[in-house]
């Protein structure tokens, strides 16, 4: 830190009391890449225990069937 009268100069390490050091980044960057990585073994296993094609079966519909609407 250097004065000048008044005036106070400082580098930025100095003005925000601390080292900068770029931890929060790694934090980001792991964080990130476990989430990708869960999401993907979510994701595969989830399609590899679905069924290949499942067929519906109408009885198990939950709306009622439609009606044409009558008129013209």
């Amino acid at each position: 830190m250097i004065k000048h009268g008044e005036e106070v100069e400082m580098n930025t390490e100095e003005a925000s009391a601390g080292q900068k050091r770029g931890i929060v980044r790694y934090v980001l960057v792991i964080s990130t890449a476990l989430a990708i990585i869960a999401l993907s073994i979510i994701w595969m296993t989830g399609a590899a225990t679905a069924p290949e094609n499942p067929t519906p079966n109408p009885e198990e519909s939950l709306s009622e069937p439609t009606v044409p609407p009558e008129g013209n």
